[in-house]
């Protein structure tokens, strides 16, 4: 696998690359300058499950105001840099634990230099991003518009720039909503650098669309074994990158723990609110410490306990009562409005 033999990287206290674990990120959406509010968001993702975080860092005031964030939280800080600089600087001078810059956006050589020399003196990695809509208009008119090639040159040009400065802490962005052209791109890179590379969709839409989107092409990417950080980017709240994030990493066995939950497609049989126990069911288990279990949700009394019996534990609805099943044994029926407080319970009490 790629991500086996990238370069580690160190990120605050934790380590990409080289077959680390691949780590979940996400961003703020708040105002960086207001201190309470990006730290209670930050913390909410770390509890989500979120292990570094971005900020955008516009002026002087976010800079400063990652020093009193930094202290509040327990996850590696990035600060994210459009167009200035000395932001970039400013942010790493108040303790930012990574930047990531498009160097085509900051101006000249000189401004790109001044940043590296920062980064150095406090081996601070760096991360190059490119997106597809930020493509030079040389390689515009060379590939004849936007193309995955086209992407991966721009971003490697980017990564000689820095390394011509004598600096290779770095890890790589490339980014596009085209799914199948982000594919392309990053099977691409892959064969040509050996930097950890930070896997996202672009601009991926709202919750339903990025979400089918994140997943198919960075599921896709994360199997050929590229990638050692991931953000689903989401329009929403960031809390459901995570949730999402952790998920594909799990379903692609590239990460265990966590109650995995299982429910069946709704029919004519149903005669519960399913749809609204497996929404219960699967928030209840997010805030329970157990790891590798499986819990089957199933609309159906007479067919449910063989659905579920590849499930270590799980729940059936009938008429007003439902059934406790435990691998694919029905245990005990359950009035219907105490199906969710007996799953808990039981989960409270798991011993494999």
């Amino acid at each position: 696998m790629y991500r086996d033999h990238t370069k580690k990287i160190r990120i605050g206290d934790r380590v990409i690359g080289g077959g680390s674990p691949i780590l979940i990120q996400s961003m703020t959406n708040t105002r960086t300058e207001d201190v309470e509010k990006t730290t209670e968001q930050i913390l909410r993702l770390e509890a989500a499950g979120c292990e570094i975080i971005r900020c955008t860092v516009p002026n002087r005031e976010a800079a400063e105001a990652i020093r009193e964030i930094k202290k509040r939280i327990h996850i590696p800080l990035v600060a994210d840099i459009h167009f200035d600089y000395k932001m970039a600087i400013a942010a790493m001078e108040n303790g930012a634990d990574k930047i990531r810059i498009n160097p085509g956006n900051i101006g000249s050589r000189e401004n790109v230099a001044a940043v590296v020399r920062a980064a150095k003196e406090r081996n601070i990695p760096i991360r190059v991003g490119v997106n597809s809509g930020s493509l030079e208009k040389d390689l515009l008119e060379k590939y004849g518009g936007v193309t995955a090639e086209g992407i991966v040159e721009s971003a490697l040009d980017k990564v000689r720039m820095i390394e011509e400065l004598d600096y290779d802490n770095l890890v790589i962005s490339i980014k596009s909503s085209d799914v199948l052209m982000c594919i392309k791109a990053h099977e691409i890179l892959a064969q040509k650098t050996d930097y950890p590379l930070h896997v996202g969709i672009t601009e991926a839409g709202t919750l339903w669309s990025g979400n089918i989107k994140s997943s198919v092409g960075m599921g896709i990417i994360l199997y050929e074994g590229i990638g050692d950080t991931i953000r689903v980017s989401l329009t929403g709240d960031p809390a459901e990158e995570v949730r999402t994030a952790k998920l594909l990493l799990r379903t692609l066995g590239l990460r265990k723990g966590g109650i995995e939950v299982v429910s069946c497609p709704t029919c004519g049989r149903t005669k519960i609110d399913l749809i609204g126990l497996a929404n219960q069911v699967e928030k209840m288990v997010a805030d329970i410490p157990l790891d590798g279990v499986k819990v089957a949700v199933m609309g159906c009394a007479v067919n449910g306990p063989g659905e579920a019996k590849e499930a270590d534990i799980g729940i059936a609805g009938g008429v007003g009562e439902g059934l406790l099943i435990k691998k694919g044994q029905i245990i005990r029926k359950v009035p219907e409005s105490e199906l969710l407080n007996v799953l808990r319970e039981e989960l409270l009490n798991w011993e494999k």
